[in-house]
C-alpha cells in the first residue's frame, strides 16, 4: 500500500519506518529539511521537503496513489488542514490525524477527523496506572473514552445481581465466564467467586464499580 505521513518529528519518522518495515511504499514530508534526518539511515521510503499543503509537495509525495495519510505534525490546525484537503479534494480513503494539544481536538472532530490524541490518552492510562489495580484494560477503544476491563469477581460478591455492581448507563457486562465457558449475562444474573467479568465503561464508571466492590453491601 501507499502511504504519506506528514510530519518527520518522533511519532512521523516512527510511524514512516513501521509502514516501511511492513512493505509499504511509504513517503514522508516535513518543512523543515533537518527534520527529515529523524528518519533511521535504512529507511527507503521518499522524504520530502516542503509545505504540506503545496500542491506540487504532494504529487511529489504521490498523493493521487496514496492509500492513506497520516497528519502527524506539531501544529494541530496544519493537521486539520492537510487531513481535509487529502479526504475532500484527492480521495486519499484512510485519513488520521494526531491531535497534539487536547485544547484543540473539538477542530478534528469538526471535521470528522479519525483522531488519535496522544497527550489525553496517555495522561488518562497514566492516571489508571496510579490507581490501587483490582482491573486490567485490555482494550481502548478511540482515544480512551471507552475501554474494556477484566476482573474477577470477589468472595464477597458471591450470589449478588450484576445490576447491584454495574452504574446504570455508564458500564454494560460485555462477557461473564465462568469455570471456562463465557456467556453474555443479563442484569439479573447472579454472580460467583472467581466470575471473570468483562465490563465495557468509562474511567469514571470502573471508578464506581471499583468503590462499590470494596463496599459490596452498599455502604
Amino acid at each position: 500500500m501507499n502511504f504519506i505521513v506528514v510530519g518527520c518529528g518522533r511519532v512521523g519518522s516512527e510511524l514512516a519506518y513501521r509502514l516501511f518495515q511492513k512493505g509499504h511504499q511509504v513517503a514522508v514530508i516535513d518543512q523543515v529539511a533537518a527534520a527529515l534526518n529523524n528518519l533511521p539511515t535504512d529507511f527507503r521510503g521518499r522524504a520530502v521537503e516542503g509545505e504540506a499543503l503545496a500542491s506540487d509537495v504532494l504529487r511529489r509525495a504521490g498523493i493521487k496513489q496514496a492509500d492513506g495519510l497520516a497528519a502527524v505534525t506539531n501544529s494541530d490546525s496544519l493537521n486539520a488542514v492537510v487531513a481535509h484537503v487529502a479526504h475532500t479534494v484527492y480521495h486519499v480513503p484512510h485519513v488520521v490525524v494526531r491531535n497534539y494539544h487536547p485544547r484543540w481536538r473539538t477542530l478534528h472532530e469538526a471535521f470528522g477527523h479519525q483522531v488519535v490524541s496522544s497527550t489525553s490518552w496517555g495522561a488518562q492510562r497514566i492516571e489508571e496506572l496510579l490507581y490501587p489495580t483490582f482491573a486490567r484494560c485490555v482494550f481502548s477503544a478511540g482515544n480512551g473514552e471507552i475501554e474494556i476491563y477484566e476482573l474477577v469477581v470477589p468472595e464477597a460478591w458471591h450470589g449478588r445481581a450484576l445490576q447491584d455492581l454495574l452504574p446504570a448507563g455508564r458500564c454494560l457486562a460485555v462477557a461473564l465466564t465462568r469455570a471456562g465457558k463465557a456467556i453474555l449475562p443479563t442484569s439479573e444474573e447472579r454472580l460467583e467467586a472467581a466470575d471473570i467479568l468483562h465490563l465495557s465503561t468509562t474511567l469514571e464508571g470502573i471508578e464506581t464499580v471499583r468503590h462499590r466492590l470494596q463496599a459490596p453491601q452498599g455502604r
